[in-house]
């Protein structure tokens, strides 16, 4: 996805962020600027690699005076509506030169994460002083704008993809609860993201603190409800009986598969298949999670699971419901896949109930 992201950052993006830099400022040198940006090592640079660049080719076209850059860039901003993604140049900008300049660049970055994100600007503040920082951010949650209240979140996430990990808070996570205990009932969806993907960050390395606020939180208000599910989705995934009962999955059940097959035993990498099987509930009432694992062949030859829901719903006793499925092995930048025999697993409520091998060739 990087790889097609970097496109992002074009000459029609540098084009438009030189004339709302040199509308705020105006010895802005906008040709010296294009073509430092567009150096001779551009083509060759990624996504990230881009975006630092742009940082640091703008670091040397304005004032060497921080304030003063940070008023132009905060004035040029709001004219770039609509290039979200392309905007975090500007808190990666504080990211770079702001760090030893909190007054300044605390407002900035409020600012900026409207116009794009400073979820990953926020962290080198946060490993600096996360005592301060978690205090800005606390009050953060509390801020009229979502985007900002989501930021609050979103920065403090332990594993933040594309960021750098938070070690403090994989370690403990305490100090990120005021701030989500804020925000467990948001308005917005795009917070009540955040904050399930925040929990599921900490349940990945303290499940039963996870579990412990779940059982507090759950069943009280609609949208928390809908962030501790989401939150808990890879103890679901991972068949914790703690979680599954929160949700009503219990595994007492009295449930048969059958008739499990595949479209085909073998295929090659960039093929797809079906699959197929019929379930058979024989008490009442069975609120069941049916999912299916596929333990892929790694590099070294050993196996992996990966696991994709199939459907959550209550059924009726003796009435066999057929399942069909489709699932490609096409490559993909999350996933590469390799030659050998591989497994396919039908899970209800996080138990294993059937299972056929398949084979995976170049």
């Amino acid at each position: 996805m990087a790889e097609l992201l970097k496109f992002i950052y074009n000459d029609v993006y540098i084009s438009k962020l030189t004339e709302a830099i040199h509308s705020q400022y105006d010895p802005f040198p906008r040709k010296d600027f294009i073509q430092s940006v567009f150096s001779s090592e551009w083509d060759r640079l990624e996504l990230k690699q881009r975006m630092r660049h742009i940082t640091q080719c703008l670091g040397h076209a304005l004032p060497p005076e921080y304030d003063i850059t940070i008023r132009i860039l905060q004035n040029s901003i709001p004219s770039l509506t609509g290039h979200g993604l392309e905007n975090i140049i500007f808190p990666d900008f504080v990211e770079v030169f702001g760090l030893n300049d909190w007054s300044i660049s605390l407002p900035a970055l409020e600012l900026f994460t409207i116009y794009s994100t400073s979820e990953f600007a926020v962290r080198p503040f946060i490993m600096h002083d996360s005592e301060r920082m978690m205090s800005q951010m606390k009050d953060w949650a509390k801020h009229e704008n979502h985007h900002v209240r989501r930021l609050a979140s979103e920065g403090c996430r332990p594993r933040l993809p594309w960021a750098v990990a938070l070690p403090e808070f994989k370690h403990d996570p305490m100090p990120i609860l005021p701030i989500l205990d804020i925000l467990k009932s948001d308005e917005s969806e795009y917070v009540r993201k955040s904050v399930a993907n925040n929990l599921n960050d900490m349940a990945k390395d303290h499940p039963d603190l996870v579990l412990e606020l779940a059982n507090r939180w759950y069943g009280k208000q609609p949208n928390t409800d809908w962030i501790i599910k989401h939150g808990c989705r890879t103890l679901l995934k991972k068949g914790h009986p703690l979680a599954l009962q929160l949700f009503g999955f219990h595994q007492d059940i009295r449930i048969e598969i059958s008739e499990l097959k595949l479209s085909r035993q073998l295929l090659t990498i960039g093929e797809s298949f079906s699959f197929s099987f019929k379930l058979n509930a024989t008490q009442e009432t069975n609120k069941l999670r049916l999912e299916y694992a596929v333990d892929y062949v790694k590099a070294n030859g050993k196996r992996s699971r990966k696991i994709f829901q199939i459907v959550e719903k209550l059924f009726t006793a003796n009435e066999a419901t057929p399942f069909t499925r489709n699932h490609s092995f096409h490559e993909m930048t999350t996933r590469k896949h390799y030659a050998g025999v591989h497994l396919l697993t039908i899970l209800v409520n996080g138990l294993e109930q059937a299972s056929i091998e398949f084979e995976l060739t170049l």
